[in-house]
């Protein structure tokens, strides 16, 4: 899969055979949507994202059994690209692996996506809910920000989220992935939360996932500075 976060990256687009194996991509919120709609139809590989706490407002969107796409009620279109799913606080299968997304951080300002630590926990207390009715194994826990002190930032606005540890023992996923963070700052890319690799994918990241043991394998990509 390429998974991307944060920052745009001129290099997908000047050597697209970098990517050009990717059978997923899973974005990490705080890309513009006509970005991931290029790597979509560049790749021609389905996409899987959250958003990121510099997205829009989200929330409210629905599918009718028409397959109209409602907001209070209402047919809108949209703002994220044609095919492209929107898994914050949903499960969904897509590509042989089976990825939740829980996308925002905690708050410190004004704006969307931005949750106080007790607004959170509830929202991963319903994603846990979910993946308990379905008894799914998740694959990959996809996210915006990273767990409390599993390379988070020191300032407010980039600390991670205490509820992603007790999300990620009841999931059981093989990787967590975010952005938020400039992982250059933070001691790098990669570290663990007891079995589960947690990856900071801020810029971009091609990365193999088992859907049958779940072994995270193999990974090349890059990285600016996240916002």
């Amino acid at each position: 899969m390429l998974a991307v976060s944060d920052v745009t990256e001129d290099i997908l687009w000047a050597d697209a055979h970098l990517a050009r194996g990717a059978e997923l991509i899973v974005g990490c919120g705080d890309l513009p949507f006509e970005y991931l709609g290029r790597l979509m139809n560049v790749l021609d590989a389905p996409l899987v994202f959250v958003p990121g706490n510099h997205d829009p407002d989200l929330s409210g969107y629905r599918t009718s059994r028409a397959g109209l796409i409602l907001r209070a009620g209402m047919p809108v279109r949209q703002p994220w690209p044609d095919g492209a799913i929107c898994a914050d606080g949903a499960i969904v299968t897509v590509a042989g692996l089976t990825v939740a997304g829980l996308g925002g951080c905690r708050r410190y300002g004004e704006g969307p996506n931005q949750y106080s630590d007790r607004q959170f926990a509830w929202r991963a207390w319903r994603l846990a809910a979910k993946a308990m009715v379905r008894r799914q194994r998740v694959d990959v826990l996809l996210t915006h920000a990273p767990p409390r002190g599993v390379g988070d930032g020191d300032d407010p606005p980039h600390w991670g989220l205490t509820a992603l540890h007790g999300l990620a023992r009841r999931l059981r996923p093989a990787v967590l992935l975010h952005g938020h963070v400039d992982p250059g700052a933070l001691g790098g890319r990669e570290h663990r939360m007891g079995d589960v690799v947690v990856r900071n994918v801020t810029g971009w990241q091609l990365l193999t996932v088992d859907p049958v043991t779940g072994a995270v394998g193999d990974w090349l990509g890059g990285h600016s500075h996240a916002r």
